[in-house]
């Protein structure tokens, strides 16, 4: 058990590390499953678009919601946004930091599994087999078909099987054609998402330094905030249940005692201790109070700090110096001299 609380604590001090891994997990998790999925197109001209964009648009989407499932963090923003306003004020720029941060990795593993999904080409295939250039790539004169049997006939594309429609189009051309447009599809996507990547990571806080860090700040404050606010919950509920058995045990001593059943009495040691720390909530209901109070009523981050210090460049600037008041009787002197 101490192995495991070890690791724990571990993953508690360094979340962002340990949800970039949850991210990398997830990613190549996608890249795993999508593997192993048996992609199989209907080849009918009604369901091949559907079937083909739902499987190239339906699990990341997935993915982007568990990613924001496996963050701890989404609780905390939840919790921040929907909180009344009380004695501190909510900054809208923290809380778009927040979600951004989430976001990003969130997004890791839909955009692994949209590349792997073009690059491999068999969605596109099926989703637009019914649109492949027969003019230029087949025999578009083919006698006796019409718009619905070159339809019918196009949409069995993805089945080599069952494809019937080798006078038409060879089946190897248009594979080929549409497997092409996918990958070609499939890097423009990587390559965007690596720019967009790029920006976001490394230009945003060029143009937007002040207000990057106030809000990156203020992020980290809330997250330590709520760790060390249940922190003291957890040490405040365990000193409560100290006291509570404590007291139970003694007074079923003291029944024990009056049924003439003589036991020994010792006081415990951490008795005095355990009760300091709940810092004179007692009861239930102080308790709910408090908590409540927490909730709707933050204090506000004012620790009245002392006055700083002028003239140096980064408090006070421009402002004319603020001499000391000079006695009276200094004042007198000076006048009588001159």
């Amino acid at each position: 058990m101490d192995k495991f609380r070890m690791i724990f604590q571990f993953l508690q001090s360094n979340q962002e590390s340990f949800m970039n891994g949850i991210c990398g997990i997830m990613a190549l998790a996608s890249t795993q499953i999508y593997s192993a999925f048996d992609f199989n197109c209907p080849c009918l001209p009604r369901y091949n678009l559907a079937y083909g964009l739902g499987i190239l648009l339906v699990p990341p989407f997935i993915l982007f919601l568990l990613g924001f499932v496996l963050n701890n963090n989404i609780s905390m923003l939840a919790e921040e946004w929907r909180r009344p306003r009380g004695q501190r004020r909510k900054d809208p720029a923290v809380l778009r930091y927040m979600f951004c941060s989430m976001a990003q990795r969130a997004m890791i593993a839909p955009v692994v599994w949209v590349s792997v999904t073009l690059l491999d080409g068999k969605c596109i295939t099926c989703a637009f087999c019914t649109s492949v250039p027969v003019e230029t790539l087949g025999n578009a004169s083919h006698p006796g078909l019409s718009q619905g049997d070159i339809k019918r006939v196009l949409a069995r594309i993805p089945c080599k099987e069952i494809y019937d429609g080798q006078e038409l189009i060879a089946n190897e051309v248009a594979v080929r054609y549409l497997r092409c447009i996918s990958q070609a599809l499939g890097w423009c996507f990587v390559l965007l998402m690596t720019m967009l990547a790029f920006l976001v990571r490394s230009l945003r806080p060029c143009f937007t330094q002040a207000a990057f860090l106030k809000s990156r700040y203020w992020s980290h404050y809330i997250d330590i905030e709520r760790k060390l606010f249940d922190e003291t919950c957890t040490e405040h509920a365990r000193s409560f249940a100290k006291v509570c058995i404590q007291q139970f045990f003694e007074s079923m001593s003291t029944d024990l005692v009056a049924a003439h059943c003589h036991l020994p009495r010792k006081d415990p040691e951490d008795a005095g201790e355990a009760t300091e720390k709940l810092l004179g909530i007692t009861d239930w209901d102080t308790m709910n109070t408090a908590l409540k109070s927490w909730h709707r009523c933050k204090p506000a981050l004012n620790l009245h700090p002392p006055a700083l210090p002028t003239g140096n460049g980064w408090a006070g600037e421009g402002q004319p110096p603020v001499h000391p008041p000079v006695p009276q009787k200094e004042m007198a002197a000076y006048y009588s001299w001159v």
